[in-house]
């Protein structure tokens, strides 16, 4: 795979072919029912498509970004009035069980599907996807060299990319700089862990209703695990080691984890074993939290002065490392088409125009500027509105995204890539059962030591899949 991976990793999933489609099977079995279940769980259904016409089946994530392309949705239709569009919208981790069982055993039900850099570049390997590249290639304007060059990394298979990004994050620090100085508080620009829990306990303030910080706790791979896979990092943990023996229950871990379960169990929100980015960015938006550590992204939300109490009101810092160890991760959701689909430039022609340059510029005259799908392209940091609007949090965005190495993401060597995530196929599984072990953790059901020896044996059971291939 095109990703910057060891030979010792290639070398353990070269006959694995098999194994990836069954991993991908397993870590989708939680969402098997929805699978079958299709909309009535929940899928918010759009523009059936009438009796004429070539209808796009699109799967997609239910985040406020999504959802204004939905809203928007018919201007493409407009513009290609013989195409009908039919939105399949869930929440993050159904969408993923859905996408996934569908794809991974070409179930061809979707002619686009919202998906990230973890699975595109397996997902390109194993066959699954279209080769977006000759689309690319003929679409006048498109502009693919101004999506950020991480991104297109992380989005390519042997140099062509088989989805393009929708946005693009990192992660860093959020606080009310307000509140900040009220109390007399200075935040650094680059705050260590211990730094932010120290703020934490000063502006935690449970009579009036505020947290001192909010984090995820709600289980997860792409939920509590996001964050606290780059607290891991920072402290200088791994899940693995170059030999596939599992790391969970080493120091370096057992204190990231405990220091991340410390601070929520005492600071943070209420219901924080349920909460995840939606949660958190209710509760910060609301006034109901100092400060709150999750992805670049979340600025659509809380810069949003129509839904968020807060907008400019806030302050950004990098994200909390420790001991200068890295800790931001790289996330991109993105669109690509399944290789099942029977109406490959139709799909192509909507994926176009929800990741393009005008795109960008009709969210921000139509919804506001703020609603602008951040860490994409270059070009819309450069659009004099958005420009202005962004000034306080668009350079870090950047800066962060920029600085993140997902080939290297740890301090001492592993055999996997992926900051915030390990992209191997098994980790959609392996992820969603550790990240519950974790959330046990935080709602106090088990002790972090607990928690982290059994995420151990999940992880060794994994590793040994490796070790023996």
């Amino acid at each position: 795979m095109a990703r910057g991976r060891d030979t010792g990793l290639t070398a353990a999933r070269t006959p694995a072919s098999p194994l990836s489609r069954r991993a991908f099977l397993a870590g989708a079995s939680g969402g098997a029912a929805l699978a079958l279940a299709g909309c009535a769980t929940g899928a918010k259904q759009l523009f059936s498509g009438g009796n004429s016409g070539t209808t796009i089946t699109v799967a997609i994530v239910s985040n406020s970004q999504m959802q204004d392309a939905i809203s928007l949705s018919h201007l493409f239709e407009q513009q290609h009035p013989g195409i009908h569009l039919s939105f399949v919208s869930l929440p993050e981790n159904e969408a993923r069980a859905k996408i996934t069982a569908d794809v991974s055993t070409k179930g061809g039900e979707f002619d686009v599907v919202m998906i990230s850099n973890y699975e595109t570049p397996m997902w390109a390997a194993n066959g699954w996807l279209v080769n977006l590249q000759p689309y690319i290639n003929a679409t006048p304007g498109y502009d693919a060299g101004d999506f950020l060059p991480q991104l297109r990394a992380t989005l390519s298979h042997k140099g062509d990319l088989y989805s393009v990004p929708f946005y693009g994050e990192s992660s860093f620090l959020m606080y009310r700089k307000d509140l900040m100085a009220q109390a007399g508080i200075k935040m650094p620009a680059r705050p260590t862990w211990t730094q932010v829990e120290k703020i934490a306990a000063q502006m935690h303030n449970a009579k009036k209703g505020r947290a001192g910080i909010c984090l995820r706790g709600d289980p997860g791979w792409g939920e509590n695990l996001a964050p606290m896979n780059t607290v891991i990092n920072s402290f200088g943990g791994r899940w693995f080691t170059p030999a596939w023996q599992a790391q969970l229950t080493s120091p370096e871990v057992t204190r990231a984890v405990s220091t991340y379960v410390s601070v929520l169990q005492k600071y943070g929100e209420p219901g924080a074993p349920q909460a995840g980015f939606s949660e958190c960015a209710t509760l910060y938006g609301q006034g109901d939290a100092a400060m709150w550590y999750d992805a670049t992204s979340a600025v659509s939300v809380i810069e949003d002065p129509q839904s968020s109490k807060v907008a400019g009101r806030n302050g950004y810092a990098w994200a909390p490392s420790q001991d200068g160890h890295p800790a931001g991760w790289l996330y991109t959701w993105s669109l690509a088409i399944p290789a099942t689909s029977p109406h490959k430039q139709a799909a192509w022609d909507f994926v176009a125009w929800m990741t393009s340059k005008s795109y960008i510029r009709t969210v921000g005259s139509k919804l506001g500027w703020s609603h602008v799908p951040p860490g994409s392209r270059f070009s819309s940091y450069q659009i004099p509105q958005y420009k202005k609007l962004s000034a306080v949090y668009g350079p870090l965005t950047l800066q962060s995204i920029n600085a993140t190495n997902s080939a290297h993401p740890t301090v001492k060597p592993v055999p996997y890539t992926g900051v915030q995530f390990l992209d191997i196929p098994e980790f959609q599984d392996l992820g969603t059962t550790v990240s519950q072990q974790f959330s046990a953790a935080i709602a106090g059901q088990q002790s972090v030591g607990s928690a982290l020896s059994q995420a151990q044996q999940y992880a060794q059971v994994v590793g040994d899949t490796y070790r023996n291939a």
